[in-house]
């Protein structure tokens, strides 16, 4: 009998009732001498417990000369009467025996990692590459429980528990997951199957594991996932510094425990690199990150100026315009940070000390080098690799276009920039009259910028002026002549002029301004414009346009109109009057002031456009701030051909709560009666505080109006951000300061107000003047 047909049977008790002539060739016993014993005394040494008196797996049993032999052992239960178990066959074969079938190569040279388990989790096969990632010999692992050849770990216990699970369950499983093999350090990416391998009975008796390591394919996925992502998120402005954030966000940490771009200085500065130093290369740092917050890694500081030693591996990139890789090892890396100083400064490592491994990449654009990108990893275990090499360089190439195209924008266009900024306001003043947003896109021109501007001005009496205008022409004549106009409507808001008679005023300006010019464009000079007052008191809205497009009314109702008002001739154009539309609207209405670029274009109608601007406005929003973006999105084409200013205004009122009036007869014994009323309208507020204060303003404001103003004479207190007393009557003469002598009776009322409020100051109105003191509010 040959030694694979080496077998013997057992009984329920263990008990040996039947022994082959291969076992006994394998065991040097007769049958006689095995047959009758219990099977665990013919062992050499102890083997696990197991269903039935003996498990399949790797045993040791005793020779008959004394000598042990191991044998993998595969026990098939018996089953009696009933289908009571009744023992086992157990068929043996030497532990090192190679199995010749079909099924058994397959099995071996799968380029799958697989193995067999008993429903128990003891290792009943495995194959050579299952051995090859455990790092442990077939015999070492056969027989033996999983856990035990396992580092214990959330990875291995959550294995195991997917092994009971399919053992319990019979059902088979996929699992994808990311672990380390014993034998290394690197995370591998695993498809798992697990299956349960049942008897010609159906009944499981063990479970089958087959995995995938697809960590080649994750790699690659990554890869591809990190150029996508660095296709949305490097160079989303025209700012060197920000794309070199960009580049150094998507790499650290992960790819690169620490990362920096340092570009050459005059790239920064002038926006055009010259001729590198024949040495050491002087870089600017622009970016840098780590996987430790506040990169402590690094001694050169943001916007410093250091640099690599010309033998260092960046400076190499940078001479051999391509990627050089450095590992710990290499001597002339090794030489490098062990060097006293690593940076042209000597002043400490330009990387982080501990780097294991570094990738050094040029970053090129149109046959410029405009600087380097360095990577390197410190605690992330594994060297770059080649693959990694690629992506760095590809990520870098990306990159240094972004880098090339800012720095092109800026050299060509910072003095444009630079006077738009100045110029268009950079906040808006506050205010309780209105909410705002508002927008500004120029224009896609050679010159980019156009000579449209906006504003919200306060005025007095919680009131508040919104402008919108727009400079014939583009290029920086055109935003300096916006400039003047911006400031002279300032101005003249500051005087408190009623909308038409401001645009008046601003059209004598813009003829002046023409007369002042003495080239061929004098008679291109001209300018759009419409100032609106809104008062939150009585509600109304007043507004003046010269040449300018309507504006555009949303009502609480989310109906829309456009308000009826006279265009008027263009600024500079001069001997035609200006005229104002005054109408009341609703508390939260919301008004919008637009310049005709967001409705005008040689491709599109007039009317039809405005008919978008009212449907776009709407359009319920969250904010004003989304509403605006809602509405470019809608009206404006995709490449608008001019400038664009939107200015939304939302109305506040203020109720009967907030403002108190009282009718002043023109005598002097109301001034007494008015600083009363005046002191319980406070007391009523709580504002008891300033009282004192506000008895003297209103003792002097009415003292003037009865003493040199007409009646009807009027006092009213408005609360909102500031405690506003107004006194108006029906004289148009406006008070002024004066300076009184020693011996002087009066003169002294405006001096007083002026010392103890805020501000002060005068409005004509269509029946007189109003005089107005304004004083902070306790707390604020």
């Amino acid at each position: 009998m040959e030694e694979a047909s080496a077998a013997m049977t057992v009984d329920a008790r263990g008990i040996v009732t039947g022994w082959s002539e291969g076992a006994r060739r394998l065991t040097g016993r007769p049958a006689e001498d095995a047959v009758g014993r219990p099977v665990r005394e013919l062992l050499a040494e102890d083997a696990p417990a197991g269903p039935g008196p003996l498990p399949s797996g790797t045993v040791r049993l005793r020779h008959r000369d004394g000598h042990p032999v191991p044998l993998r052992l595969t026990a098939q239960p018996l089953l009696g009467a009933g289908g009571v178990p009744a023992g086992q066959v157990i068929t043996a074969e030497p532990a090192g025996a190679q199995d010749t079938s079909l099924v058994s190569q397959v099995f071996e040279q799968s380029t799958l990692a697989m193995s067999v388990l008993d429903t128990d989790q003891r290792y009943l096969a495995l194959n050579d590459l299952a051995c090859l990632m455990l790092g442990v010999p077939r015999t070492s692992l056969v027989g033996r429980f999983y856990q035990d050849t396992m580092e214990e770990s959330e990875a291995s216990r959550r294995f195991s528990r997917h092994l009971r699970r399919v053992a319990e369950t019979g059902e088979p499983m996929h699992l994808e997951d990311f672990t380390r093999l014993p034998t290394g350090t690197r995370l591998h990416a695993w498809h798992v199957e697990m299956w349960p391998v049942r008897d010609s009975s159906g009944r499981v008796i063990g479970t089958g594991v087959a995995a995938l390591d697809s960590s080649t394919q994750m790699r690659a996925r990554e890869r591809l996932v990190m150029l996508n992502e660095a296709a949305a998120r490097i160079g989303t402005t025209l700012d060197v510094g920000r794309t070199a954030e960009e580049l150094v966000e998507l790499l650290a940490p992960g790819f690169a425990d620490f990362a920096a771009v340092d570009l050459l200085d005059d790239v920064v500065t002038t926006g055009g690199p010259r001729a590198r130093p024949a040495g050491g290369v002087p870089l600017r740092r622009v970016a840098h990150r780590s996987a430790t917050e506040g990169t402590p890694e690094s001694a050169v500081r943001l916007g410093e100026i250091d640099g690599y030693l010309a033998d260092s591996s960046p400076a190499r990139a940078l001479r051999e315009g391509h990627a050089v890789l450095h590992r710990a090892g290499d001597p002339e890396f090794d030489r490098w940070l062990r060097g006293s100083g690593t940076s042209l400064q000597g002043e400490g490592p330009t990387v982080p000390a501990d780097t294991h491994s570094l990738l050094s990449v040029p970053l090129r654009a149109r046959g410029t080098t405009l600087g380097v990108l360095v990577a390197a990893r410190t605690s992330h275990p594994e060297a770059y690799t080649a693959d990694d090499t690629l992506l760095a360089e590809e990520l870098a190439s990306r990159a240094a276009v972004c880098v090339d195209n800012a720095r092109r924008f800026v050299r060509e266009r910072t003095t444009a920039l630079t006077l738009q900024q100045a110029l268009l306001p950079r906040g808006l003043p506050g205010q309780a009259a209105v909410t705002v947003a508002h927008r500004y896109l120029p224009s896609r021109s050679a010159a980019g910028i156009g000579g449209d501007w906006f504003d919200v001005i306060p005025l007095a009496g919680s009131r508040v002026g919104l402008v919108v205008g727009d400079v014939v022409g583009h290029g920086i004549p055109s935003t300096a002549a916006m400039g003047r106009l911006f400031t002279a409507v300032r101005t003249l808001a500051d005087v408190d002029l009623p909308p038409d008679e401001l645009l008046t005023h601003l059209d004598d300006l813009v003829l002046h301004l023409a007369a002042d010019e003495s080239d061929d464009e004098v008679a291109e000079f001209g300018a759009t414009c419409l100032y609106a007052v809104y008062d939150p008191v009585c509600r109304f809205l007043t507004v003046a346009a010269a040449g300018h497009p309507p504006p555009v009314v949303v009502l609480p109702d989310g109906t829309t109109r456009l308000v009826p008002v006279n265009a008027g001739p263009p600024l500079g154009v001069g001997g035609l009057p200006f005229e104002a539309t005054e109408f009341e609207l609703p508390a939260g209405s919301v008004v919008a002031l637009y310049t005709d670029g967001l409705i005008r274009d040689r491709d599109r109608d007039v009317d039809h456009a405005t008919g978008e601007l009212r449907s776009a406005l709407a359009v319920p929003a969250d904010s004003l701030e989304a509403l605006c973006d809602s509405v470019l999105k809608a009206v404006l084409p995709a490449e608008p051909g001019d400038d664009v200013a939107l200015l939304l205004a939302r109305t506040r009122a203020l109720g009967g709560e907030q403002v108190a009036t009282r009718q002043v007869r023109s005598v002097p014994e109301e001034v007494a009666g008015a600083r009363d009323w005046a002191t319980g309208t406070l007391s009523a507020w709580g504002l008891d505080e300033i009282a004192f204060v506000t008895e003297l303003v209103v003792s002097e404001l009415v003292t003037n109006a009865i003493r040199y103003g007409e009646p009807p004479v009027q006092l009213r207190l408005i609360r909102d951000r500031t405690l506003i007393c107004e006194v108006t009557d029906a004289s148009s003469t406006s008070p002024h300061l004066r300076r009184a002598h020693v011996y002087d009776e009066g003169g002294r009322g405006l001096l007083l107000v002026a010392q103890l409020t805020r501000r002060w100051g005068s409005r004509q109105t269509d029946h007189g003047k109003t005089i107005w003191a304004e004083q902070q509010l306790p707390g604020h």
